[in-house]
């Protein structure tokens, strides 16, 4: 890499992207962390913008912090729109926008979304751009996002709250995924920790063959482990119904979204 990066803000997220970058052969010397309650990084990192070095001019500026703080925060750092950085926002619920108010009109910015698998290297980011970023700013978000997953872009930000929905609270899913399938184990005769033990072997098996089976789809999987009138089959029938998981699951992620428009008004 060889861009000079202003990470504002190294809680869980900021930190799994600093330590992917640091992988991917970035220079120490080209980042500057702003952590006001201090770290141990092998980066220079300051309290407040205000202790960043004068001569320190950042491509991409990352915004890493809770969106209730923005407003607070992000005056401080206007400095650098006006002199051509992109800013990449991984605030969950806050616009556009928001952020054009703050950075003004002709501030490149783009926003997106993670989720927490980033902090393993298997994360998925859905980047959003205001009109101001061109090609190039899109070329650096999507290196440095990659350093902790996959990365995909949309131009329509009205698709922000699905993908929300979708893929940044998702990992919830799964997980209450393997919490249910464990108490149904022991609801069928398994002691508590054996049951625990297969569910949750059963959940990140089945992922990681998912993952490495390519462009498999997963309805194509489920097949390939369904017998006819077996005992797959069997728990199918109750789960594919008509008021099943997909109805379930499609009423679990429009209300995330609902939420995720509420939470960005």
């Amino acid at each position: 890499m060889s861009l000079s990066i202003l990470l504002v803000g190294c809680g869980k997220m900021g930190g799994a992207m600093l330590s992917g970058w640091l992988d991917r052969s970035l220079r120490a010397e080209d980042v500057v962390v702003v952590e006001p309650g201090g770290a141990e990084l092998p980066v220079k990192v300051v309290a407040a913008a205000d202790g960043i070095p004068e001569g320190f001019r950042p491509d991409v500026v990352v915004l890493a912090v809770k969106p209730q703080v923005m407003d607070d925060v992000l005056p401080a750092y206007a400095r650098f729109a006006a002199a051509g950085a992109v800013f990449l926002s991984i605030a969950a619920g806050r616009t556009l926008a928001s952020f054009e108010r703050l950075l003004g009109a002709d501030a490149a910015i783009v926003r997106a979304m993670p989720n927490t698998p980033a902090a393993v290297g298997r994360g998925i980011t859905v980047c959003c751009p205001n009109d101001a970023v061109g090609p190039a700013m899109r070329d650096q978000c999507t290196m440095l996002l990659e350093a902790v997953g996959q990365v995909a872009w949309v131009e329509d930000e009205g698709q922000m709250d699905a993908v929300t929905a979708v893929s940044g609270s998702g990992p919830a899913y799964v997980f209450l995924l393997a919490e249910t399938l464990a108490r149904a184990g022991e609801a069928a005769g398994l002691p508590a920790s054996l049951a625990a033990q297969l569910a949750r072997a059963t959940v990140c098996g089945a992922g990681e063959l998912m993952h490495r089976c390519g462009d498999d789809e997963p309805a194509q999987l489920r097949k390939n482990v369904t017998s006819p009138n077996g005992t797959t089959a069997a728990a199918l029938d109750v789960l594919m119904a008509d008021d099943g998981l997909a109805a379930l699951m499609e009423r679990a992620v429009a209300a995330a979204a609902r939420r995720s428009k509420e939470l960005a008004s």
